[in-house]
C-alpha cells in the first residue's frame, strides 16, 4: 500500500533546499540594488501567494503582472514541488520572459550591474546551500558531539574489498595514516578516505608486534567511494547480534531469537555482521553449527540454509569500546566546515568520474523517487539522520547548480564571465536560445533519473 508520507517528506526536503537556495539569490539581488517581481517555490501554475498590491490570493495573477516594475514582489507557491526561481528584472531566466529586455537597461535591472555584483547574485544560491550544510553539520556536532569506536584494530576484512587489495588482515592495528596518528576507528578511516583527494596514502600498521607499511592510491579510494562501496574493514571488538529473525526460517526454527549474540558459525568465530554473511555464503549448500549467547548463557544448534542460501536472520553490529567527543562552539563550526568540505570533494569527484566514464551515471544519479525514499528512511531514523540527509542534498544541489550548464546558475555565470572579457552584453537572442537548450537538457536529465529511479 502506498505511504503518503514519502511525498510529504520529499516536499519538506525539497522545500527547505529550494527556499534556502532561492532566498540566497533574492537577498543578494536586493542588496545589489536589483528588483525582483516574483519569488517562487515550486514550478508551474501559481497556487497561492502574497504581494503588497493584491494581498493574499489564490490562483494566477494577471499575465502582465510585474509588481509595478519590480517594486513589489509576489511571494508564491506553485503546483509542482520540483524547484523554484526568483524572477530578477533584466535577466533571462527559467521563465524565458524577454519581453522587457528590448529597452535600455534600467539602474535596478540585473543587466545594468557590473560583473562583480552579477556574480554575487548568481552564486548566492549556491553559497546559501553550502552555508546550510555547514550550519547543520556544526549544529549536530555542538548538540550531539561525536561517538567514535576507540579501537584501531581490524577484526574482519571482506573478501574482494579494497581493504583486502591494500593488504589489511584481521588483527592488524592501524597506527598512522600519512604520518598522522590514528586515535580511533572513525578517525583512521576518515584520514584514509577523505584527506588529500587523489594522493597516495601510506598506512602504518602493527601486525603481530611488527610494524608494516601499506600503500594505496587516492584514485582507488575515490573509485571505491564514488561507487558507494566501503573499504570492507570492520573494527575488532564488535558483537554481532540478531536484529530480527524469520520465525519459520532455518535460524528461527533452530531457536535463534532477536537479541541473541552470534559467536561462531561452522567453527568460525564471527567478527562482524559482514563476516557472518560471508561465512553463511561459503556454507550455503550444507548444514552447519551456529553458536550464540543469550542472557549470558551459550546455545548452539545445527542450521541448514534454505533454497536461497539464507538462514533467515538480519544481523547487526554492536560496537565495542566507545570514545565520546564533545565539541565547543568554535570546534563545532570547524567540524561543520570540515564535514562540508569532505562531502563537497567527494561529490565533485563523483561528478568528475561520471564525465570520465569511471562510474556509470545510472549508478550515481537519483531522482525524485530516490530522494523521497531516502527522506522517509532518514526521518524514520530520527532528526539527526534527516538533517544529515538535508545537508548532503544541499551540497549536491550546490555542486549541480554551479556546473556550466544552460539554465543553471553555472550557465548564467558563464555568460557573466564572457561579457566581462568581451566588455559588452551577449545578444539577447543568444541568451534565450542558450536557456532553451538548457531547459531541454534539464528535462532530458530529469526524464533519465526518473526512469533510473523506477527501473
Amino acid at each position: 500500500m502506498f505511504d503518503p508520507s514519502y511525498i510529504l517528506y520529499f516536499i519538506l526536503v525539497i522545500g527547505i533546499l529550494v527556499t534556502i537556495h532561492e532566498f540566497g539569490h533574492f537577498i543578494a539581488a536586493k542588496l545589489s540594488g536589483m528588483r525582483a517581481d516574483i519569488f517562487c517555490i515550486g514550478m508551474g501554475p501559481r497556487l497561492f501567494g502574497y504581494n503588497k498590491i493584491t494581498g493574499f490570493t489564490f490562483g494566477k495573477l494577471p499575465e502582465d503582472w510585474d509588481g509595478e516594475g519590480g517594486i513589489y514582489t509576489d511571494y508564491r507557491i506553485s503546483l509542482l514541488p520540483i524547484g523554484g526561481y526568483v524572477k530578477i528584472l533584466g535577466m533571462v531566466d527559467e521563465s524565458l520572459d524577454a519581453k522587457n529586455l528590448a529597452s535600455e537597461p534600467q539602474p535596478w535591472e540585473f543587466r545594468s550591474k557590473n560583473a562583480l555584483l552579477k556574480t554575487f547574485v548568481i552564486t548566492a544560491g549556491v553559497i546559501m546551500n553550502i552555508i546550510l550544510a555547514i550550519g547543520i553539520f556544526a549544529s549536530i556536532a555542538f548538540i550531539q558531539g561525536d561517538v567514535q569506536t576507540r579501537t584501531t584494530s581490524i577484526g574482519f576484512v571482506e573478501k574482494g574489498s579494497l581493504g583486502e587489495r591494500i593488504g589489511f588482515k584481521p588483527g592488524d592495528k592501524i597506527l598512522e595514516v600519512d604520518g598522522k596518528q590514528a586515535y580511533s576507528w572513525d578517525n583512521a578511516l576518515t584520514q584514509l578516505a577523505l584527506k588529500d583527494f587523489s594522493q597516495q596514502r601510506t598506512v602504518a600498521i602493527d601486525r603481530m608486534g611488527t610494524k608494516h607499511s601499506l600503500k594505496v592510491s587516492g584514485d582507488a579510494i575515490l573509485s571505491t567511494l564514488s561507487a558507494k562501496k566501503d573499504f570492507g574493514l570492520t573494527p575488532a571488538g564488535i558483537k554481532t547480534t540478531v536484529a530480527s529473525v524469520i520465525t519459520l526460517g532455518p535460524a528461527g526454527s533452530a531457536g535463534l531469537q532477536a537479541g541473541d549474540t552470534i559467536t561462531a558459525i561452522a567453527g568460525n568465530l564471527i567478527a562482524s555482521a559482514q563476516h557472518l554473511v560471508q561465512v553463511v555464503k561459503e556454507h550455503k549448500d550444507s548444514a552447519f553449527v551456529v553458536e550464540w549467547v543469550r542472557n549470558g548463557k551459550p546455545f548452539s544448534a545445527t542450521v541448514k540454509p534454505d533454497a536461497k542460501g539464507l538462514i533467515g536472520i538480519y544481523p547487526t553490529n554492536i560496537l565495542g569500546d566507545k570514545l565520546h567527543i564533545q565539541y565547543s562552539f568554535v570546534e563545532s563550526v570547524g567540524q561543520g566546515f570540515q564535514k562540508t568540505g569532505n562531502s563537497l570533494m567527494m561529490f565533485v569527484s563523483t561528478v568528475q568520474q561520471i564525465f570520465s566514464g569511471t562510474i556509470q551515471a545510472k549508478q550515481a544519479l537519483g531522482g525524485p523517487i530516490k530522494i523521497a525514499e531516502m527522506s522517509k528512511q532518514s526521518a524514520d531514523l530520527g532528526i539527526i539522520p534527516f538533517l544529515t540527509l538535508v545537508a548532503m542534498l544541499s551540497i549536491t544541489l550546490a555542486v549541480m547548480n554551479i556546473l556550466p550548464i544552460p539554465a543553471l546558475d553555472g550557465g548564467h555565470l558563464l555568460f557573466i564571465i564572457i561579457e566581462a572579457i568581451i566588455r559588452r552584453e551577449v545578444p539577447l537572442k543568444v541568451k534565450v536560445i542558450f536557456q532553451q537548450v538548457g531547459m531541454v537538457i534539464l528535462l532530458a536529465l530529469m526524464a533519465f533519473v526518473l526512469y533510473n529511479d523506477i527501473f
